[in-house]
């Protein structure tokens, strides 16, 4: 896997964690969910996008 690849992938996680620990909380913040979400998905299109690319050797 490409390191670029490799460092959207662990960011895609570490965004699904802190999601995951905002939604525990007792009041979660509505605005703190939504940016966190926003930026998973857009790593998650930027994953795809590199995924459809051809790969050159």
């Amino acid at each position: 896997m490409p390191i670029f690849s490799h460092k959207l992938t662990q960011l895609h996680a570490r965004l699904d964690e802190q999601i995951r620990v905002e939604m525990k909380r007792r009041m979660p913040d509505t605005l703190r969910l939504f940016r966190l979400k926003r930026l998973r998905l857009d790593v998650k299109d930027r994953l795809h996008a590199r995924a459809l690319r051809p790969q050159f050797s």
